[in-house]
C-alpha cells in the first residue's frame, strides 16, 4: 500500500465505496469486508490500527440495530451494518498509509481541488491525534484537582462540561496561532508548490485499470441479476394470470 501514490489510493477508496453501494445481497458484502480486513493483516495495518478498525465496527454494529428498529428486517440491518462497514475500512488504508502533505499536493495537482479546501481536510486530520492528547491531558489535571468522571449519565455530563471550556479554549488558541502562522507565511497566493512527488507509475497504472475492471463487472453482474429477476417475475404473473 505505501507504494502506491496517494491518487491511486483515493481512486481505491471512491471504487470501495462504490462496490459497496452496488453490491445488495449480504454474502458479497461479507466478502467485501473479509477482503478488506485481508489487505489491512497482509500490510500490517489490522493490529497497528486496531482501535480504529473496532470502532468502525461498534458504529457498523449500532448502525444496524438503528435499521432493525427500524424496519424490522434482520436482512436488511445486516446489509446496512456491513456496507457502512465497507464503505469505512478503505480509509484506513488510505490514512494510516499516505503522508498529509503528499495528499495534500493530489488532491490540488491531480484532483484539482482547491488548495484552501485541500488544506482544511488535511489539517483537520492532522489536529485530531493532537485533540484527543490534549483531551487526555484535561481529563487527567481535572482529576487532580477532584473532578470525578463516574455516576450515573447526568453527573458525567456535568462533570465533563468542566473539561469541554478548557479544550474549546486550546481549540480556539490553537486555531489563531495556525491562522497567524499561515498569514505570515502568505497562504492564499496564486501560486502552490510541493514537495512531494505523486505522479503515478507502472504499478499505479495497473491497480487502477483493475479497480475499473471490477467496477464493470461488478455493475453488469447486478444489470444481469436485475434483467433475471424482471423475467422471472414476468414469468410468475403471466402464470398466475393463466391460472385465474
Amino acid at each position: 500500500m505505501e507504494r502506491l501514490v496517494p491518487l491511486t489510493k483515493i481512486l481505491m477508496t471512491l471504487a470501495v465505496s462504490v462496490w459497496a453501494i452496488l453490491l445488495r445481497d449480504w454474502v458479497s458484502l461479507l466478502a467485501l469486508v473479509v477482503v478488506e480486513l485481508g489487505v489491512l493483516f497482509v500490510s500490517g495495518l489490522l493490529f497497528k490500527q486496531h482501535k480504529a478498525v473496532l470502532a468502525l465496527t461498534s458504529f457498523a454494529v449500532f448502525l444496524g440495530v438503528i435499521q432493525f428498529l427500524g424496519s424490522g428486517d434482520v436482512t436488511s440491518a445486516i446489509v446496512s451494518g456491513l456496507r457502512m462497514l465497507a464503505m469505512t475500512l478503505v480509509f484506513i488504508c488510505l490514512l494510516a498509509t499516505t503522508k498529509l502533505q503528499d495528499l495534500t499536493a493530489a488532491l490540488v495537482t491531480q484532483c484539482k481541488i482547491p488548495y484552501e479546501y485541500a488544506f482544511m481536510f488535511t489539517a483537520a486530520l492532522r489536529f485530531v491525534p493532537d485533540f484527543i492528547a490534549e483531551s487526555h491531558a484535561v481529563q487527567e489535571a481535572q482529576a487532580c484537582r477532584g473532578l470525578s468522571l463516574e455516576g450515573n449519565f447526568i453527573k458525567r455530563m456535568k462533570s465533563y462540561a468542566s473539561v469541554i471550556q478548557p479544550l474549546l479554549l486550546k481549540s480556539l488558541g490553537r486555531s489563531e496561532t495556525m491562522a497567524l502562522s499561515l498569514e505570515l507565511r502568505g497562504f492564499g497566493g496564486p501560486t502552490h508548490s510541493f514537495a512531494a512527488s505523486v505522479g503515478l507509475k507502472t504499478m499505479d497504472y495497473a491497480v487502477i485499470g483493475a479497480l475499473i475492471a471490477i467496477t464493470v463487472l461488478i455493475d453488469r453482474t447486478r444489470q444481469i441479476h436485475r434483467i433475471r429477476y424482471t423475467i422471472i417475475s414476468l414469468k410468475s404473473m403471466r402464470y398466475l394470470n393463466w391460472y385465474t
